[in-house]
Parts: structure tokens; C-alpha cells; sequence
């Protein structure tokens, strides 16, 4: 996951988690990406700190008398590094409402539709041509899948996924 600090064309700063730098940049392309603040799809990353980890936290400073840099380098081998630290955010409330809202979507539409599995992407297809029934599903399907349903024109969404629903 990458999380980048955005700009609206207001100037409003607001930060979004994305899976990659390829995912941001076709969901800005497809105006997915919005200003929480104004509700604007003109978006652009801002500036930002790299978050470098670093491996000099809890090292005590070299005593003058220290040992010579072999034996150093010895000691140094046999013993572990720190673990690396897990990205946290602190959510405000607007995040706090908007993932009330994406669990109350994910929810409603998992409890009124068929779940299909992975013959999504044949069914949908199969429903959009006419030659089975019209219903509400929800199942796997690949983004190759997605994108030639899309293609022709079959009416398909992703259904939202929040962090904890990972874990």
C-alpha cells in the first residue's frame, strides 16, 4: 500500500492510501479520486517527505575508547535489527464517516445479492446478453475480467475493500 498527500485544485491537503502508484494514477484518470473537503476530481499529489526507515534508533552513541572497527563489525552482524515500524494514521472523523459509509455499501450489496464465486464474469456476461435472468451478484473476478466486461460494455463495479478487512 502507498500513501500519498494530495491537492485539490482548491488547495485543500487530504492524504489516501492506494495498492499501488498504477491504481492511483487510473482511478485520478477514471475522477474516483475526490477532495473530502470540496468534493473536487481535480486532484494532484503534493509534495511530500519520503519515509525513510531508519536503522540508527536505540544504537548507543561509539564510546572514544570504542573497539577496533573488526571487532565492531562483528558485533554488529550478531545482532538483529529492529523490526521495521508498521505504518499508522490517526483518522479524523471524516474517515472515520466515510468508512462507516463504504461497510454500510459493501454491506448492503453482499446481503441482497447472490454471491457467484469465480463465474462472475461469466454470468454478468450471460445477464447483460439476455440469455439468463437479471439478478444482483457479487464474486471473484480477474482485472483482465473486469476490464473486458467493462469493454463491452457490462455494467460492473469493484466492491470496496477497507484495511481491516485484510487483516
Amino acid at each position: 500500500m502507498i500513501r500519498y498527500t494530495l491537492r485539490c485544485e482548491q488547495g485543500h491537503d487530504f492524504e489516501s492510501w492506494f495498492p499501488s502508484s498504477d491504481s492511483y494514477e487510473a482511478q485520478r484518470g477514471r475522477g474516483l479520486v475526490s477532495c473530502p473537503h470540496c468534493g473536487s476530481a481535480r486532484v494532484e499529489k503534493a509534495i511530500m517527505a519520503p519515509s525513510v526507515a531508519r536503522t540508527d534508533r536505540g544504537a548507543p552513541p561509539a564510546a572514544p575508547d570504542a573497539a577496533p572497527a573488526q571487532e565492531t563489525a562483528r558485533e554488529t552482524a550478531q545482532t538483529p535489527a529492529p523490526a521495521p515500524a508498521n505504518p499508522v494514521a490517526l483518522m479524523g472523523d471524516q474517515e472515520r464517516e466515510f468508512r462507516r459509509l463504504v461497510r454500510e455499501l459493501r454491506d448492503h450489496v453482499t446481503s441482497k445479492a447472490d454471491y457467484v464465486g469465480e463465474d462472475f464474469a461469466d454470468l454478468a456476461r450471460k445477464m447483460h446478453g439476455g440469455e439468463i435472468e437479471h439478478r444482483s451478484i457479487y464474486g471473484e473476478a480477474s482485472a483482465d475480467e473486469v476490464k473486458a466486461l467493462r469493454d463491452d460494455e457490462v455494467e460492473v463495479f469493484p466492491l470496496p475493500v477497507l484495511p481491516e478487512d485484510r487483516n
